[in-house]
């Protein structure tokens, strides 16, 4: 039978992972737990799950590649757990689609209003509050349809990279903080600027003719980002 759950814990750590699983299935988040890739992968060929958490050390694995492999068919927000505090892993995990990292040890209770407040966000990322078009050079929004475009192409967009995009657009040609960003798009003041800067160079390298020099999403040194779209 095909089942949806809200979380999939995919950790080696059979005592943690066991526990964190019974913790969140007591306060209604849904979870299921699987130990390595392969076990993951037979999970998603029979059910869902509405958000991933992932151990970078799986084993003789790596939770970096199970991640290169999920999000070629998996949505859902991917949220790295691992004991590895390095930046450099950080920013790898952020590289290859996770959509934020968590530091071991963690704390059930704060980790189990994380993984709530992410649920809540994503399944509201892509409501739509907007019955029209945004267009700006060869780029353009569907506020009804929840898609964007460059030229003809439809652009393949997370329901993150989306809602900020859209939230870019609605708000285009004034400075935009990290900090508002934060509280009206992520909905969580404790999202790092490693997360944030990431989702942006998606969207630069999705919209932009040259990311490095962008046309449409610039930074505001010191303060945030600006969405410019002259008289658009």
């Amino acid at each position: 039978m095909f089942m949806k759950y809200d979380c999939l814990i995919v950790d080696d750590e059979v005592v943690l992972s066991e526990s964190t699983c019974e913790y969140f299935n007591m306060f209604d988040v849904k979870t299921a737990w699987v130990a390595d890739t392969g076990a993951c992968l037979e999970f998603f060929a029979e059910h869902e799950a509405s958000l991933i958490l992932l151990d970078i050390n799986l084993g003789d694995e790596s939770g970096f590649d199970l991640c290169k492999h999920l999000r070629k068919t998996v949505d859902a927000p991917i949220l790295f757990i691992s004991a590895r505090t390095s930046d450099d892993d950080m920013l790898l995990a952020l590289n290859i689609g996770g959509d934020d990292y968590i530091s071991k040890p963690y704390s059930l209770a704060v980790l189990l209003a994380k993984v709530k407040t992410v649920l809540k966000r994503y399944a509201s990322a892509v409501v739509v509050t907007e019955a029209d078009d945004f267009a700006c050079g060869h780029f353009r929004i569907d506020f009804d349809a929840g898609l964007a475009f460059v030229g003809e192409r439809k652009l393949e967009l997370k329901a993150m990279e989306y809602k900020l995009l859209a939230y870019f657009v609605r708000n285009r040609n004034r400075i935009i903080t990290k900090d508002e960003l934060f509280k009206r798009v992520w909905e969580d003041t404790f999202v790092s600027d490693n997360t944030l800067n990431v989702h942006v160079r998606y969207l630069r390298e999705k919209i932009e003719d040259n990311p490095k020099e962008p046309r449409y999403i610039k930074t505001a040194w010191g303060t945030g980002y600006i969405f410019e779209a002259g008289d658009a």
